[in-house]
C-alpha cells in the first residue's frame, strides 16, 4: 500500500533531526573532556609533525608500540657533528723559472772580438815598444819543433818572467800541448802565419788565408793570438802591413835577432846570442829568440843562451814586459 507524501516528508525529517542530534552528541563528548583538562586515555596527547614518529593501531598494538619510535639525531641545541675528513694538502703551484735569455750563437769558426791596437801603430812593422822605458821584451818564434820549449819554460818560470810567443797554425796544430802550457803559464800568444810563407808574393785573399787560418788554429788549441803579428822571415812593405792591419793586427818585428837559430853548425854559440841581445840594449827592446832546434846539428842555443841573457839585462837595470805593453799606449 502507498504510502501518503505527507507521511514520507515527516520520516525524512525525523531521520535529519535524529542524525543531527548524533553529531552533537558526538561534538560535545569531545568538546567536555577538553574543557576539564583530563585526555582519553585512548587518545595520544600530540601528533609530532615529523615523519620520524609513527601511531600504530590500538586494536593490534601493546603498550611499547603505541609509543613513538625517535630516530637518531645529535644531542638538543647541537648541529650534527660530521666525520673527520682528511683533506690532503695542495700543493702549491711550481713556478717555473724564466727561460735563460739565450745569446746569439756566434756563426761556427767566427772567434770573439780581438782587441783593438793604438791607430799610430798601423802601417807600422814595429821594432821597438815606444815609450815604455827601460823594459825588454822576450819573443819566441815557433815555426818548425818544440825542442826549445820546456826549458825556455823552465827558465822563464823560475826567473818569474812573461814572455811573447809567436805560433804559425802548423806548429799549434802539432803541437796543441806546447800551446796549453805557454797559456798557462800566464805568457802572451801571437800570431805568426798558418804555413810561414814569404808574405810579398801573396796576395791579399791569400794573406788573409794565412793569417785566419792560423788564428783559427790557436784559437781551437786555447790562446788567443791578436791582435799581435809577425811576418815570416820580417819580410814585408806597405801593402802586406795595411792587409794585416785591415784583419785587425798590428805587425810586430824586432830590435835584435839572436841568430841563434843558426845552431853551431852556422856560426853561433851561446855567447854570440847573450852578446847580441846585450849590444842591442835600449828601452823597449824587442829580442827575437827561436823555439825549435836547428835543423843540421840539432842545438837549441836560444834556449840554452837564455839564463844569460836574463842575468845581463837585469844587471843592466831593465825589467821585462810582453807586447801587450804596445797596445796601452
Amino acid at each position: 500500500m502507498a504510502v501518503p507524501a505527507s507521511e514520507a516528508r515527516r520520516r525524512t525529517l525525523a531521520i535529519a533531526l535524529a542524525g543531527a542530534l548524533v553529531v552533537l552528541a558526538i561534538a560535545l563528548a569531545l568538546l567536555i573532556p577538553a574543557l576539564t583538562g583530563g585526555p582519553p586515555s585512548a587518545q595520544p596527547s600530540a601528533l609530532p609533525s615529523s615523519p620520524s614518529f609513527s601511531i600504530a593501531p590500538s586494536s593490534s598494538a601493546g603498550p611499547e608500540a603505541s609509543q613513538p619510535q625517535e630516530a637518531d639525531t645529535p644531542e638538543a641545541g647541537q648541529s650534527p657533528v660530521e666525520p673527520p675528513i682528511t683533506v690532503p694538502p695542495v700543493p702549491e703551484p711550481q713556478v717555473p723559472e724564466p727561460p735563460a735569455v739565450p745569446t746569439a750563437p756566434e756563426e761556427p769558426g767566427t772567434p770573439p772580438q780581438p782587441a783593438s791596437f793604438p791607430e799610430s801603430l798601423r802601417g807600422q812593422d814595429v821594432t821597438v815598444i815606444p815609450g815604455s822605458g827601460r823594459v825588454v821584451a822576450l819573443t819566441f818564434d815557433a815555426g818548425a819543433n818544440a825542442a826549445g820549449l820546456p826549458r825556455i819554460l823552465s827558465t822563464l818560470s823560475a826567473r818569474g818572467i812573461s814572455a811573447t810567443f809567436f805560433l804559425t797554425g802548423n806548429w799549434a796544430a802539432n803541437n796543441p800541448q806546447g800551446v796549453a802550457q805557454i797559456a798557462a803559464a800566464g805568457h802572451r800568444v801571437a800570431n805568426h802565419s798558418m804555413t810561414h810563407p814569404g808574405f810579398t808574393g801573396l796576395s791579399n785573399d791569400l794573406i788573409a788565408q794565412q793569417v785566419r787560418g792560423a788564428e783559427q788554429t790557436i784559437l781551437a788549441a786555447g790562446a788567443d793570438p791578436r791582435p799581435l803579428f809577425r811576418f815570416p822571415y820580417g819580410e814585408r812593405d806597405a801593402r802586406t802591413i795595411a792587409a794585416v792591419n785591415t784583419l785587425g793586427y798590428v805587425a810586430v818585428r824586432w830590435t835584435v835577432d839572436t841568430l841563434g837559430w843558426k845552431g853551431s853548425s852556422g856560426g853561433a854559440s851561446v855567447q854570440s846570442v847573450a852578446d847580441r841581445v846585450q849590444v842591442g840594449l835600449q828601452p823597449g827592446e824587442i829580442v827575437l829568440m827561436h823555439i825549435g832546434s836547428n835543423p843540421d846539428d840539432g842545438t837549441t842555443l836560444d834556449a840554452d843562451a837564455l839564463p844569460q841573457v836574463i842575468d845581463r839585462i837585469t844587471a843592466a837595470g831593465y825589467g821585462f814586459a810582453t807586447l801587450d805593453a804596445l797596445l796601452r799606449r
